[in-house]
């Protein structure tokens, strides 16, 4: 079984992660999908924002049973070679037999790709967890969410949301701050689903993402003060050794990681059948 992540970063937004020592969006999926998938699954990497002739000589689209789409600094409606050469990307990829998974800028390419449309979010940044994610009737059905509780917290960073739908996809999951929390939809032989938050996160790496925005989390006023800024940084870097109740069950379903990646271990089983 072949799995391909497409990384959605230029090579200037990763290189940021790594020199705060963190794991790039692509590495960080890397070792989730690892963790969920036998060892006979092979995961290669695609970087299309970073080169035009991203396909290593021999790679073929083909190749791929499933395909998971990163997280990424870039805005849909921009329009740039980078962003050009993912949209293509994706409808190369509706043309073959394949299971695709989008986090966040992977569900707005996927979305675009397919004739919706996204929008900057009226609402404003959603940022560090997308509170109250409530599944609705279709999204209980859906094997994505099986196992997963109605209503979660999940980690996120997103400026833009789906303003309009593709024509068959299904909405699964919504909050207050975005209506599209999650869709799926099938377009020729391939089966998407897509999140708008950040399943593959953990709440050490959300850490070092806080460190690096910290100005912009505050501007945008996601914590009102700054001491409120510490004291979830503060719980996200240590909750392995937390003894804060309070916070264990605030952040519950954020710690709790084999629940936290369900929808993405509930896709690795997908690809099977």
């Amino acid at each position: 079984m072949n799995i391909l992540i497409v990384d959605g970063n230029e090579r200037e937004a990763s290189e940021r992660y790594t020199k705060m020592g963190m794991d790039t969006q692509y590495e960080v999926y890397k070792k989730v999908l690892k963790k969920f998938s036998p060892s006979n699954y092979n995961i290669s990497i695609l970087h299309p924002a970073c080169k035009e002739n991203y396909l290593p000589f021999g790679v073929s689209l083909d190749d791929f049973d499933g395909v998971a789409w990163t997280g990424s600094l870039l805005n849909i409606y921009d329009m740039s070679p980078s962003i050009i050469n993912q949209i293509e990307l994706a409808k190369n990829l509706f043309t073959k037999k394949n299971k695709i998974f989008g986090s966040c800028w992977g569900l707005q390419v996927l979305v675009t790709a397919a004739g919706g449309k996204i929008r900057k979010n009226p609402k404003g940044l959603e940022a560090v967890v997308a509170k109250e994610i409530t599944i609705n009737d279709d999204g209980i059905n859906h094997a994505m969410y099986k196992g997963k509780n109605r209503v979660f917290d999940a980690f996120c960073w997103h400026y833009d949301e789906t303003e309009t739908l593709p024509s068959n996809a299904k909405l699964l999951a919504s909050n207050k701050k975005s209506e599209v929390q999650s869709i799926n939809f099938d377009i020729n032989d391939s089966s998407v689903w897509a999140v708008q938050y950040h399943p593959e996160f953990d709440p050490i790496w959300i850490a070092g993402l806080m460190e690096q925005r910290e100005e912009i989390l505050l501007k945008e006023k996601i914590f009102s003060e700054k001491k409120y800024f510490k004291e979830e940084l503060n719980f996200f870097s240590n909750y392995k050794n937390s003894q804060n109740k309070k916070n264990e069950d605030k952040y519950k379903d954020l710690i709790n990681l084999n629940n936290h990646y369900l929808e993405l271990s509930n896709w690795i089983k997908q690809l099977k059948n």
